[in-house]
This record gives C-alpha cells, sequence and structure tokens, in this order.
C-alpha cells in the first residue's frame, strides 16, 4: 500500500479539478447538449447496453433513488426515453432510447470525439496510452475507495436474524399496497404468521434464509415444515427489495431453500402466490414447482387471484 505525501495529493486534486473543467462539467450542460452531467451519463451508458433499469442506473451513477426518478422522468418527458415493462420481471420498467433519443446521443459523441481529437493530435502515441491507462487505474481506484467492497457484496444467512421480522412485514407491505392495493388485513396476517413462526423457528424443519448487503437486509425466504402437517414443506414470505432487483438476490435465496427441502427429504413442497408476480414464478418453474390450482379470492380487499405451485 502506497503512502503518497500531501504534496503528491493535493497534485492530484489540481490535475482532477482542471479535468472536470476543461470537459464542461462546470457548465449547465455538458458536451453542448443542453443537459446536465448526470443525464448525458444517463444516455450515453443506456446506448452502451451498461444499464438496462433504473436499479442498474442507480448503482452505476450512486444516486438517490429519488434523483434517478426525477432524472429518468425529465428524460421521458423530453422525448429521449421510453419505458417499457421488463419482460423477465413486471415490477420492472426497461429503459430504451427514442429516436430522438438516439440522434441526441449521437451529437454528444460527435461533440466528446471532436475534442479529445482536438485535444490529443499532437500529443505522441506514447502520450496517449500513458493518459488512457492512468486515467483507467485512477477511475479503478476512485471506485475501489468509494464503494468499499462489504458494501456491494450481498451476504446470505441461514436462521433468525435481527430485525428479520420487521424487514418481510414491511417489504410485504409495500409491495402489495403498491401493486394489489392491500391494506392492514394483509399487513397484519403477514405479521402474525410469520411470528408465530418464528417462535417455532428451532425446528429442525423450519428454517429462514435472508441477505444482506452492508449491514441492510435485502432479501428473505422461510421454510415451514410443521404448518401442512403430512410430511409437506411449505415455502413463505418470499421477497427481496426493490434495491437489489435484477442481482440475483431471489436465485440464491430460492436455491438455498431448496436444497434446504431436498435435504430433510421432504414428500412434497408447496406455496400460494399472486397472478401477475411473473418473476418470482419462473424461479419456482425453474426449481420444479408447477401450478396446480388457480382461484379467485377477495379476502385481502381486492379481488386477485391465487396460485397454489406444488414441487
Amino acid at each position: 500500500m502506497s503512502h503518497l505525501s500531501t504534496h503528491k495529493i493535493d497534485s492530484i486534486r489540481k490535475a482532477s479539478r482542471a479535468i472536470v473543467r476543461e470537459l464542461g462539467f462546470m457548465q449547465e450542460d455538458l458536451a453542448d447538449s443542453k443537459l446536465p452531467a448526470s443525464a448525458v451519463h444517463t444516455l450515453i451508458e443506456i446506448a452502451a447496453g451498461s444499464v438496462s433499469n433504473a436499479t442498474e442506473l442507480k448503482l452505476l451513477l450512486d444516486l438517490e433513488k429519488s434523483s434517478i426518478s426525477r432524472l429518468l422522468k425529465s428524460l421521458v418527458q423530453k422525448g429521449f426515453l421510453k419505458t417499457a415493462a421488463d419482460p423477465s420481471d413486471a415490477r420492472l420498467q426497461v429503459l430504451e432510447l427514442t429516436t430522438t433519443g438516439q440522434k441526441k446521443v449521437a451529437e454528444i459523441e460527435r461533440y466528446a470525439r471532436r475534442r479529445l481529437q482536438g485535444a490529443l493530435q499532437f500529443e505522441p502515441l506514447g502520450n496517449i496510452e500513458l493518459i488512457t491507462r492512468g486515467l483507467q487505474t485512477f477511475a479503478s481506484a476512485l471506485k475501489t475507495a468509494e464503494t468499499p467492497e462489504e458494501q456491494l457484496t450481498v451476504v446470505y444467512h441461514t436462521g433468525y436474524k435481527s430485525t428479520l421480522l420487521g424487514f418481510v412485514v414491511t417489504q410485504h407491505a409495500q409491495f402489495y399496497s403498491k401493486n394489489y392495493n392491500f391494506g392492514a388485513t394483509f399487513e397484519t396476517k403477514v405479521a402474525a404468521e410469520m411470528a408465530e413462526f418464528l417462535g417455532r423457528i428451532d425446528n429442525a424443519r423450519n428454517i429462514v434464509f435472508s441477505a444482506t448487503m452492508g449491514d441492510q437486509l435485502v432479501g428473505a425466504v422461510s421454510i415451514d415444515g410443521e404448518d401442512l402437517g403430512h410430511d409437506i414443506a411449505h415455502l413463505r414470505w418470499f421477497i427481496v427489495s426493490d434495491d437489489t432487483k435484477g442481482m440475483g438476490v431471489g436465485k440464491q435465496l430460492i436455491s438455498r431453500a431448496m436444497e434446504f427441502i431436498d435435504q430433510q427429504n421432504f414428500k412434497e413442497t408447496q406455496l400460494w402466490t399472486f397472478k401477475g408476480l411473473d418473476a418470482a414464478r419462473n424461479l419456482y418453474e425453474r426449481v420444479g414447482f408447477q401450478l396446480i390450482e388457480e382461484k379467485k379470492g377477495a379476502q385481502w380487499g381486492t379481488e386477485v387471484f391465487e396460485q397454489r405451485f406444488v414441487r
């Protein structure tokens, strides 16, 4: 590990400020685009295929969720972006450039290339290669420093974890209120039934798997080996937070749950869900679940199609 003097650190900072100014980041619009820097970055990264939804964009730009929402809304209103439902997860919106957006990106790219071509045209090839490697190394060092590995790595846990009940109840309440208009009846049922389940979590055939990122819970699933009886496992309270959608957290949790079920040699596994949760259904079907029963239900205050899957 290198220990840099204050003089060297300040020299790097001075050069960085100069780059920021020369590239136009202090202006109200970047690359003569009439757009702020965050909008320009968004259009370029979508065009490059680096991001496809708001969650990925949030991680890439390291902005608050509310800022990302306002940014995307503005670009849609300006006619640069359009959204469509993700075929693998109806809860996610795929970001696509419109024809106008594609033209804007082409203008930005031409402007940026002209600026660099003009700045570097008299530099020897060796210097250009040195600049390229230096900027790549500098960007990598900044990314490592600002996003510690422990905050980006998803860690999986077996068994009860503090605040698990609150996380599961809150996530279910928020998701089903927003998407199905469920209210207090649903929320209190989830809270009461999971609290009862956690009271008997020490039974060897009951288990909870959860996921954390940093110090925050981001997903959970439970296997109840008792409530259905007859050597039937019950997969319950499967939920993943919006911040980690598309990161494979759900797939990992279901995989661990299935491994436990197979180790316990349950005769059968069942779960209940609602029609329309296509991403979850895809996960269930990949590990062997089949849709056995579908019926209308209004016990939650809103009429929905309830589905029972069996493995």
